[in-house]
């Protein structure tokens, strides 16, 4: 029973936090988290030391093979959500129009993002580039506003590792009181 059953699941379940833990750590280096990361890392190596250890003393137990894999495919998967929930980071939004996008631009301002809005030639025609840095929770928010205000707007969305300035808007004060008209601040100059 504990050789195909309980040890399997063990293993199973090993591979599925230090996987997890893997995935978290990696995020954590790209965001430039230095005291996390290899804090993360000693708890991964810990975790993968005991699952391998226990598959080389029961090399027999093809049970431990399936485990091992089963674990690792689940924790890549965990860990992906873990790292979709906690969405950190920032990211920059670039907006193509090909109408005039006063709306689109006026509602972003509103909501409290800062945007930046660039003329620019497109393979037809005129176009409009806007450009707005939001911090990754916010990212499907923007979203619904480019598909309501200019749904066949073209957009791309890339992390970003460091923001020196921008305007960002005060999420806590709009959350804690729902107040609609949010106010934006100026970190900088």
């Amino acid at each position: 029973m504990y050789a195909y059953v309980i040890l399997p699941l063990l293993i199973f379940f090993a591979r599925i936090i230090d996987v997890s833990i893997g995935t978290l750590r990696i995020m954590f280096v790209s965001k430039g988290k230095r005291r996390l990361a290899p804090f993360l890392g000693f708890f991964e190596v810990l975790v993968w030391i005991l699952a391998i250890s226990e598959i080389m003393q029961n090399l027999n137990n093809w049970m431990c093979y399936v485990a091992y894999a089963a674990g690792f495919a689940t924790g890549n998967f965990v860990g992906m959500l873990i790292e979709e929930k906690l969405a950190l980071g920032v990211l920059v939004i670039r907006i193509i129009t090909q109408r005039t996008a006063e709306t689109l631009i006026n509602t972003l301002k509103d909501e409290g993002y800062g945007v930046t809005i660039v003329d620019a030639k497109g393979a037809s025609k005129d176009v409009h580039i806007i450009y707005s840095i939001i911090e990754r929770h916010e990212l499907k928010q923007v979203v619904e506003i480019i598909k309501e205000y200019n749904p066949k707007a073209f957009y791309s969305v890339e992390d970003v590792r460091f923001v020196n300035e921008g305007v960002f808007p005060l999420r806590k004060a709009a959350k804690m009181h729902h107040n609609p008209f949010r106010r934006s601040i100026r970190k900088g100059k």
